[in-house]
Order: structure tokens, then sequence, then C-alpha cells
């Protein structure tokens, strides 16, 4: 598989996701991230872009609830490279309803090569670093093999 590379933004478009355990440690990582979030174009599943709005001064592009489909949403927003990082604290300790949603969310992520934060300390590390102040390059991989393999054994 070869990879191509994503055009490079330094504007970024951030999607924010919290289970409803977590919300709380969102908005405590948002409200110290503030200004930085400001910054960049900012995506959130219903419940979750409300307290934002609700809370903060922030613009925020408003996505279904999660268990609605708001997952999915964002999923399909990194399928089409609408997404360049994903922020969502997830309560690994929590059944979830819509579980496969969440586990289809994570996956697609790792796919189209998202950097993903998973809690506080990995939402840090991400934003703390140098290639998120940038433009910032990032490979995205090259699934034309694999379609094409799809192609054939759909005409087989």
């Amino acid at each position: 598989m070869n990879d191509k590379r994503a055009p490079k933004i330094k504007k970024k478009k951030i999607a924010l996701v919290a289970h409803d355990n977590k919300k709380r440690d969102l908005l405590e990582w948002v409200k110290f991230n503030r200004e930085f979030l400001k910054k960049h174009e900012l995506y959130a599943t219903g419940t979750t872009g409300k307290l934002l709005t609700k809370e903060f001064d922030l613009k925020i592009n408003y996505l279904q609830s999660g268990p609605l489909g708001g997952d999915l949403q964002v999923g399909a927003k990194i399928s089409e490279g609408n997404i360049d990082l994903l922020i969502f604290f997830w309560d690994p300790l929590e059944p979830m309803p819509h579980d496969t949603d969440v586990k289809a969310l994570l996956r697609i992520s790792v796919v189209w090569n998202i950097p993903l934060a998973c809690n506080r300390a990995s939402a840090d590390y991400i934003i703390s670093s140098p290639l998120m102040h940038e433009k910032y390059e990032r490979f995205l991989p090259d699934y034309e093999d694999y379609k094409e393999r799809f192609k054939e054994k759909l005409s087989s």
C-alpha cells in the first residue's frame, strides 16, 4: 500500500466527543485549552456540543447525538477527509447501547491516520505537539489496491 499526503493545513478541524461519564473531563479540558481551540474549526456530537456552547464562547458545528448517529457522522467526516483530529473521551468501563458505533469511530480514525485522543493526557500530548501549531502534511493511506481487489471479488 502506497501512502499519499493530505494537504498541509494550519487550522485544524477538530471533533470533540464525550460519553456521559466523561463530559465533565472534556469540559474541564476545553476550559483549560479554550484559546487554542478557538483558532480551529470545531465539531461536536449533540449533548457535548450544546454543553460546550453553553459554557464557553466557542463556535461549534453540531452533529447528532452519538447514539442517534453522531458518532457515525464524525466517522463519515473522517473518511471524507473533513476531520483532522478526534478528541473522544470515551468510557471504557460503561457499556454503551451504541458500542458498535463507538468501535467503528475508533477504527475509522486509525484507518485514515487521524490523531486520536481518548483521555485528557493523550489530548494534552497531541495539542502540545509542535505539529499542532504549524502546517502538517499527514500521510493518507492509499487504498486503491484494496478497492480494486474488492471490485474483482464483486464481479466474480
